[in-house]
């Protein structure tokens, strides 16, 4: 999906505004998954007495809110990338988060310098490789290009917004004319049109029509650990952690703004405080699989298995800048066309 898209609501536990002005309430609006974030906020209600009331959407909350304006019921907007929190400063919806207990939480180089808003997880875009037919141990995204890799990579749609930043962070290293042959060459090896989500790049892998493509982390300790029917998947592949050259790994940010509007703010504060202590930052690893902002919280061992995580040094506003430019050459080179195209 193009990075400019409609609202899609796809879920939703607000019947009425005006079922959101209970003092031990707070409003979320959320992109993240259900499954993957409703466990935080039944403990936070079981902790705090503050019920969570949630809105789920696929795209388009920040217009929402914005257009919502100071009626806006929402307290607090969680992401899955940092992109979208980015958007939300931008539109001018949010406000600082000054608090000291939140602030000491998060690392500095994960929340925005005017405090719009923190990183609560992240996750890190890596190489899922077959065990069985890749002996490779270290590998570059630079190195995706390689025609080595020739009708052997298998990715999810070039817009996803997993895909576009990991594109726009190529630009932001490598500038755009060698980005382009760079995209060029992944294209040219790719083994067929780009489809599905992560998880079906591993079952393609594991199918054999491909030896390697791209995918979160967190993706496949859930398939190991929560979903039997992907669990195959998962053991047919090994996670190799790309680097490009000069930098680390590319990582994405998921993470909480506090609204403008917010009319439950004390309560929002207190979602968090929670949210970024030690109690949910062990649950977004051993739930879900993915990184805690605290370094005083382990990773899970399924995650700790791939090895160590060096994430790559480009700023987030370096990366977001470069978004729309990502989009732009995935289209000019017509990449979710194939390898044929």
């Amino acid at each position: 999906m193009h990075i400019r898209s409609r609202a899609i609501i796809c879920a939703t536990l607000l019947a009425t505004s005006s079922s959101l002005a209970a003092a031990q309430d707070v409003n979320v609006y959320t992109y993240r998954e259900p499954a993957l974030i409703k466990p935080l906020f039944d403990e936070f209600t079981k902790a705090t007495g503050i019920k969570v009331n949630v809105v789920f959407a696929k795209e388009g909350l920040e217009e929402r809110i914005a257009a919502e304006g100071a009626r806006s019921p929402a307290d607090v907007l969680i992401t899955t990338d940092v992109a979208r929190l980015v958007r939300a400063k931008e539109l001018g919806i949010t406000q600082p988060i000054s608090q000291t207990t939140i602030i000491g939480n998060v690392p500095e180089a994960l929340r925005d310098r005017d405090g719009a808003w923190v990183g609560l997880s992240y996750r890190a875009r890596v190489v899922y490789a077959s065990k069985e037919r890749v002996k490779d141990t270290v590998l570059t995204y630079e190195g995706l290009a390689d025609p080595k890799w020739k009708g052997k990579i298998c990715l999810r749609d070039g817009q996803h917004l997993y895909n576009n930043m990991l594109f726009a962070a190529g630009i932001a290293h490598m500038g755009p004319e060698k980005a382009e042959v760079w995209l060029k060459g992944i294209k040219a090896n790719l083994a067929k049109k780009p489809s599905g989500g992560d998880r079906e790049v591993a079952k393609d892998i594991a199918a054999g029509q491909c030896d390697i493509g791209l995918g979160n982390t967190y993706y496949v300790g859930l398939m190991q650990n929560k979903v039997p029917e992907q669990k195959p998947w998962a053991e047919a592949i090994k996670v190799i952690l790309p680097t490009f050259a000069g930098g680390g790994t590319h990582v994405n940010l998921s993470g909480m703004a506090l609204l403008k509007a917010a009319p439950n703010k004390a309560n929002a504060i207190k979602l968090g405080e929670w949210l970024t202590g030690k109690a949910a930052q062990g649950m977004y690893t051993s739930e879900n699989y993915e990184f805690p902002v605290r370094a005083d919280v382990p990773v899970d061992p399924a995650v700790a298995n791939f090895g160590k995580l060096t994430p790559d040094t480009l700023t987030f506003d370096k990366i977001v800048n470069e978004r729309k430019n990502a989009a732009d050459l995935v289209d000019k080179l017509n990449f979710n066309g194939g390898p044929s195209s």
